[in-house]
């Protein structure tokens, strides 16, 4: 694909808001937007990028006969009330649920 033709364009300028020299060259170069603090969104380029790294790895796991695994998302109050980490699990907006909540990143 030419760069001419591809959904976003480079930025000359620095993200004034930006602090991470590696979040401003990703903003820069098309890779990501930010939508607000610690939030990105991933733009084409960056899509691309991802899609050809996860073939990558997932090459390399075929070839010593790994195999790929996709987890919940969700998961059980209980899970996380064994280990004393449900009343940590602040990070979620729905915390406070009775039946589950998001995994954590």
């Amino acid at each position: 694909m030419r760069q001419s033709q591809l959904f976003t364009k480079t930025r000359r300028e620095t993200p004034t808001d930006e602090v991470s020299k590696n979040a401003q060259l990703l903003i820069r170069a098309g890779y990501v937007h930010k939508e607000m603090a610690g939030v990105y969104a991933y733009l084409p380029l960056g899509i691309r990028v991802i899609e050809k790294i996860k073939n990558i790895v997932r090459e390399e796991m075929n070839a010593v006969g790994a195999q790929e695994l996709l987890m919940t998302t969700l998961q059980r109050k209980e899970l996380w009330e064994k280990t004393d980490r449900w009343s940590d699990h602040s990070h979620s907006s729905r915390a406070d649920s009775e039946c589950g909540d998001l995994a954590p990143l």
